[in-house]
């Protein structure tokens, strides 16, 4: 099992996230969705990537569709970004992740903002992406602007912080940190050689 540390809000994590079943259909390899947010992570590293920094945000939106066109995707870029609603997100997919839809939740949310252009956390994609994926979004909605919700979304950062991890998507192989979609098969390769055991 490989924990698959991502943040909605994150524009890489498109890649990793419209991929993973069919990755690990093709693998055999199962992953553990971990929402977190990011942005306290970057801030407090003081560490704003691109929403100031036009050449590096230009070259963002080229190798995302560099790499989405691998991948057969068809995002139509640039996507909105900033979100605004980055952290109400992360906490309806902390929600998820304990009720067991976060993937179906994340796939849409990320379809729906790359492909549809609406933002991630602001309706109308909030709600469509929460009833795609089986869950009531009133109930939702209301879970996630409760005091529990926040605390669980910052318990969740915290850990992230823990494990070393600094960007999303990460990925987690008992211990070892993965960075980077493009780190993605490198993660599998790992635990693929750990479950093999030491050569004879």
């Amino acid at each position: 099992m490989i924990d698959f540390w991502f943040s909605i809000g994150s524009t890489y994590s498109y890649l990793s996230v419209m991929r993973l079943a069919q990755v690990e259909a093709q693998a055999g390899v199962g992953f553990h969705w971990r929402p977190f947010n990011v942005r306290a992570i970057m801030i407090e590293m003081d560490n704003i990537p691109f929403a100031r920094k036009p050449a590096k945000a230009a070259y963002m939106w080229r190798d995302i569709e560099r790499r989405a066109a691998m991948y057969k995707m068809a995002p139509r870029l640039p996507a909105p970004y900033p979100l605004a609603e980055l952290e109400r997100a992360n906490r309806v997919a902390v929600i998820a992740a304990n009720e067991g839809w976060c993937a179906a939740y994340t796939r849409e949310t990320y379809r729906r903002w790359f492909e549809l252009g609406e933002p991630a956390g602001s309706e109308p994609n909030l709600s469509a992406s929460i009833a795609k994926a089986g869950a009531e979004p009133g109930r939702v909605l209301r879970d996630a602007d409760s005091d529990s919700a926040k605390i669980g979304l910052a318990a969740a950062t915290e850990e992230a912080k823990a494990l070393g991890i600094f960007g999303s998507p990460s990925f987690v192989v008992d211990s070892e940190l993965f960075w980077g979609d493009d780190r993605l098969e490198d993660a599998i390769r790992w635990l693929k050689q750990m479950e093999s055991g030491p050569p004879d």
